[in-house]
């Protein structure tokens, strides 16, 4: 069998077998994000059946998951609402970056990685997975909840967070020294202030420009146009997937009901694509290293996110049921804390990746039912508040 032929049927193979996964998901209740990062490290280099595909390959397959499923992400928000969000929230917020922030940080710096390596980990730590949390509480039927709309702010937030916090970092790992650090950071997140206004002054010209025409010529022009605003946005050292998540952001009016139409059932098969190369680039052999202590940071994780859902649910005037099913909701870490585990690669220390693959995975599995889990005490909560409110 020729190479070519050879990767098409592994490759086959793979995308069946990740049908399989995500049917069986379904059934038992689960996401089916953890899966399929098991399944990438199953196909990896040092899997059980590692695939015969190059290298450069993967990381392609890689970077455009990235790009299509933060496109579809930005494509959730519109730039009036993230400022109205930021303008209500913003306190949220900052205790939400520094709650789940500090113990990434921490970590890394106990473990003697560095400082850039600590200000990696804060992003790894600190930011929820938009993905996994909205399909959650899509399944679980609780978008109509009262904590709902706080969950939803604070997932605003941290989204925001990462448009200017991924260029910052990228700069800083492309930085040579300290002024070519502060040009580098200044150069992005110039870039990025641009972007932003062009979004909130002239995004109906971009939706204008491109929504014209047949579905197939509306997808083309956009996937097109998302893939060079993320190799331009890398190019300035800003990351790609910023680029498309920004790019999501400008579009607006008629035409992005028309892209979530239409890509709205593919969102889960970029987030598939994405996760699956993510466990490909990761060597299972590495995990057992790190399991203990991104367990131990992992479990950290599930208490400050409780904690920063309780006080998002408090300031939005929740009860403590739902300020409890607020932070369960907040649990899984996802495809941001990847995606600055791509960034950063083997740069700072080799236990880098590992770590975060470790991490991600073990609350990617626990983020989706704490929810559930957490539900006997929401409803004891809930009775409690009732008994002691004036007959």
């Amino acid at each position: 069998m020729s190479d070519a032929a050879r990767l098409l049927v592994e490759l086959g193979a793979v995308v069946l077998a990740l049908g399989v996964i995500g049917r069986l998901a379904g059934r038992i209740g689960l996401s089916p994000v953890p899966l399929y990062l098991l399944a990438g490290l199953a196909f990896g280099t040092g899997g059980l059946l590692p695939l015969d595909a190059p290298e450069d390959f993967i990381e392609a397959g890689a970077d455009v998951g990235v790009v299509l499923l933060l496109l579809v992400l930005g494509l959730e928000y519109t730039a009036d609402e993230l400022v109205g969000t930021l303008r209500r929230q913003a306190p949220v917020g900052v205790v939400d970056l520094l709650l789940n922030g500090l113990p990434g940080a921490a970590f890394a710096l106990v473990a003697g990685w560095g400082p850039t390596a600590a200000l990696a980990m804060a992003g790894v730590t600190a930011i929820s997975s938009s993905g996994i949390v909205s399909k959650v509480l899509t399944d679980l039927g609780r978008l109509g909840n009262r904590e709902t709309p706080a969950v939803l702010g604070v997932l605003v937030l941290e989204d925001l967070a990462m448009a200017a916090y991924l260029p910052i970092l990228t700069a800083l790992l492309a930085a040579s020294g300290g002024a070519s650090a502060a040009a580098s950071i200044a150069v992005a997140l110039g870039v990025l202030v641009v972007v932003l206004v062009v979004a909130l002054r002239h995004g109906q010209l971009l939706s204008r420009a491109v929504g014209t025409g047949s579905d197939e010529v509306l997808l083309l022009s956009v996937l097109g146009l998302a893939l060079l605003v993320a190799g331009g946005a890398e190019a300035v050292h800003v990351s790609a997937a910023v680029g498309a998540f920004l790019l999501g952001i400008a579009l607006s009016g008629e035409l992005v009901e028309r892209l979530r139409g239409l890509l709205g059932p593919l969102r889960d098969l970029f987030a598939a694509v994405f996760f699956v190369f993510a466990g490909l680039s990761i060597d299972p052999r590495e995990l057992p290293a790190v399991l203990l202590p991104a367990l131990g940071l992992a479990l950290v994780g599930v208490a400050t996110k409780v904690a920063t859902g309780w006080l998002a649910g408090r300031r939005a005037g929740v009860g403590p049921a739902g300020r409890l099913r607020a932070g369960a909701a907040l649990v899984p870490r996802g495809e941001f804390s990847l995606i600055i585990a791509g960034l950063v690669g083997g740069a700072v220390v080799p236990e880098f990746g590992p770590t975060v693959a470790a991490y991600v995975l073990v609350l990617a599995v626990l983020g989706p039912l704490a929810p559930r889990l957490a539900d006997p005490l929401a409803r004891r909560l809930a009775l409690r508040a009732a008994r002691s409110r004036p007959a």
